[in-house]
């Protein structure tokens, strides 16, 4: 009976191998297709054209029109592309937010003076923002 001689690096690459094999497995081209473009692209037109809508009513009009579409394909296409979800598309920016609440918003500050003859001031600091003007009490 002939031995097989082998070296120990052969046999340490033999193992990664086989190793290699037993835990890796190969991709396969199932699964589910691709959403298509036409969809992609009317999903984003439903979001842009009613900021309001949120991925469930889009996808239910996606329902009506023939595309039969999950509502997590809809939201996951909105993220992709990144469109906010519906409350923050339509939504104010803190600069209108702020155009909008000037005449109540007021700034207050609390402080003391303490004035030269040593007698100590409490003075409260309010200023409106809309026309900039301090009250002192």
């Amino acid at each position: 009976m002939a031995g097989v001689f082998v070296s120990p690096a052969t046999l340490l690459r033999w193992h990664r191998d086989l190793v290699a094999r037993r835990w890796t497995y190969r991709s396969t081209n199932g699964g589910r297709p691709s959403t298509g473009t036409e969809v992609r692209e009317l999903v984003l037109r439903l979001a842009a054209e009613n900021p309001t809508w949120g991925y469930r009513r889009i996808q239910g009009e996606l329902v009506g029109l023939d595309h039969r579409v999950a509502a997590s394909t809809v939201w996951r296409i909105l993220k992709r592309a990144g469109v906010d979800p519906a409350p923050r598309r339509g939504g104010q920016t803190w600069r209108q937010f702020l155009t909008v609440q000037a005449k109540t918003i007021i700034a207050t500050d609390f402080f003391t003076v303490d004035t030269v003859l040593l007698k100590r001031l409490y003075v409260m600091c309010y200023v409106e923002y809309e026309r900039s003007e301090l009250f002192l009490t």
